[in-house]
């Protein structure tokens, strides 16, 4: 999910004391920035760990054409002192992108942001992503508010459909 925007990287707070262990697992697709590279619903990010700063990226969803398409890849720790800033590699020739744990509880929600300086510009990503197919408005509402006060524009994200019914092929 991103946008391209005027300006150089925000540099936000991450998650601190950030535990991969309790990390993995599956997250559902909830709110994020439109992204060229996820267009389909019903989506899930699984997270299992490889090795000491490695994790391991299973992406799923449900495409318009009643498919489901999926993305493998691992985010990799660049910093064990910020264990919450990850790279992202889905193939050996796409460069690594930005994953960086702004605030999670680990049981219930995640959001994760990552932005690239491309020169005058940036490239911006944001997931907030649930345990559950669905989550509070109050929790929505306070992970908008850590966007917004780093310069994310809440209005461009879009939802992603979790119905039960409509995600069916995908959950069975």
């Amino acid at each position: 999910s991103f946008s391209i925007k005027i300006g150089k990287c925000p540099k936000p707070a991450v998650q601190a004391n950030f535990d991969a262990t309790r990390y993995i697992g599956k997250w559902y697709g909830i709110h994020k920035l439109p992204t060229p590279f996820q267009k389909g619903e019903c989506s899930s990010a699984t997270y299992t760990l490889k090795s000491e700063g490695v994790i391991g990226v299973l992406n799923r969803e449900l495409l318009n054409d009643g498919t489901i398409g999926s993305a493998v890849g691992k985010a990799t720790v660049k910093d064990p002192a910020e264990p919450a800033k990850l790279e992202v590699v889905f193939n050996e020739t796409s460069p690594p992108g930005p994953y960086w744990v702004l605030s999670t509880d680990y049981d219930n929600y995640t959001l994760v942001y990552g932005c690239t300086d491309l020169g005058l510009t940036r490239k911006e990503y944001a997931w907030i992503m649930s345990r559950e197919p669905t989550l509070h408005n109050e929790i929505l509402e306070d992970l908008h508010s850590i966007l917004t006060s780093i310069g994310v524009k809440v209005d461009k994200m879009i939802y992603t459909n979790q119905d039960d019914t409509y995600c069916a092929p995908i959950r069975a």
